[in-house]
């Protein structure tokens, strides 16, 4: 072969043809054996996961650990307190009838008063002018009234003899009254006036205590404005601002008991004397006033106290404020079910709140167990655990 390649023998290809049949022979061997070889582990891997799988459980429910308290009611009516003051039943605010400047005030807060004791008094000077000056009128008066008495005698002699007429005898009858009235107005306004002075004395009409002064000397004081406040000797009043509720809760006639509030062992017992018939604008509360029989002299006026009286007798229950929970704006309660201790919410009446309970007027049951420590982590349906100190 000329301006070629070299020949090449026909066997070479042959041994060539051999070589590379068993070297793609060999490779796909070791390519199966290399995918049994990971496809092995891939498979045990694969199980183990299938067998995790099948073992995992689901999650026990969470039990939370609670107070709770089993409820029972009562029939009995429930005890309410309140703080209220003594008072004395008969009080006088001693005033001036007239106005005027304030000279003497005899008497201050704590003096024992009697009836007609004078206890203030103002400038006379003006009222005592006015009387002499009504007096003045009232002399006059009487002078005019006895120069026309004489005038009527004269002309009643002389018109029975005709010397006068009688249209004259007429006019001297006339101007008589006329000065008996005028002596008449003279004599009321000279009692007016000596009235007048008499007023600038202020005089107590009642036996009892001042508890308060309203001016000082030196003051001008108007007609009516208090100047002496007297309580009177007597009677005592427990005074009470009581809300309206309590006011339909309570039975007629009531006893109430009463201590004072520095000192429970003094104590005393009252029934209702008074009650406003308006309540006060501000706080919504009537007065109510409580007669105290025979209190002891250590209740003093002003003292502070504590009244107590029963509610008319109805079925309620008391349990701890904790236990109150709000259900879509209204108070409510976990109610325990004893067969599963699972707890469920129900809405519940507060007839009140005391101070370390809540009164319940309905919305549970007579053995109901509420929760009373726990509720803010509790939802409906779960499951709880009951203390060793629950009810």
């Amino acid at each position: 072969m000329t301006g070629g390649l070299p020949a090449v023998p026909a066997w070479m290809y042959v041994r060539r043809e051999l070589r590379q049949s068993e070297g793609t022979r060999g490779r796909d061997e070791l390519t199966g054996r290399v995918g049994v070889q990971m496809r092995f582990p891939l498979l045990v891997i694969g199980s183990v996961l299938l067998v995790g799988c099948g073992s995992h459980s689901a999650p026990a429910p969470l039990v939370r650990p609670v107070q709770t308290t089993v409820v029972h009611y009562g029939a009995a009516g429930e005890p309410v307190s309140l703080t209220g003051q003594i008072q004395a039943q008969n009080q006088a605010n001693l005033a001036f009838r007239i106005g005027g400047r304030v000279i003497e005030r005899r008497v201050s807060v704590g003096d024992t008063v009697s009836p007609g004791e004078v206890v203030a008094r103002i400038e006379s000077m003006d009222p005592q002018n006015s009387l002499r000056s009504a007096q003045a009128d009232l002399a006059a008066g009487q002078a005019t009234l006895v120069q026309a008495r004489n005038n009527e005698a004269r002309y009643r002699s002389l018109v029975a003899t005709g010397v006068v007429s009688r249209a004259q005898y007429d006019d001297a009858q006339q101007q008589l009254a006329a000065a008996e009235s005028r002596v008449a107005a003279a004599q009321a306004a000279v009692r007016t006036a000596r009235d007048t002075v008499a007023y600038t004395e202020l005089h107590s009409d009642v036996a009892g205590v001042v508890t308060a002064k309203g001016a000082e000397a030196g003051e001008v004081v108007q007609a009516g404005q208090m100047v002496v406040q007297v309580a009177q000797k007597g009677g005592k009043d427990a005074v009470f601002n009581v809300p309206a509720i309590l006011m339909r809760e309570t039975g007629r006639d009531p006893t109430v008991a009463i201590a004072l509030a520095d000192d429970p062992s003094i104590t005393a017992t009252g029934h209702v004397r008074e009650v406003s018939p308006q309540a006060d604008p501000v706080t919504g509360t009537y007065l109510v006033k409580v007669g105290l029989d025979n209190p002891p002299d250590t209740m003093r006026l002003g003292a502070t106290i504590i009244g107590s009286v029963t509610l008319s007798p109805q079925p309620v229950v008391s349990i701890p404020g904790t236990a109150i929970i709000q259900i879509g704006g209204k108070p409510a309660v976990w109610v325990v079910d004893p067969a599963t201790h699972a707890v469920a919410a129900r809405t519940v009446t507060v007839m009140r709140y005391d101070a370390a309970a809540a009164i319940i007027g309905s919305g549970l049951k007579d053995g109901d167990r509420v929760v009373t420590a726990g509720t803010h982590a509790l939802r409906p349906g779960q499951q709880v655990k009951l203390l060793q100190d629950s009810g």
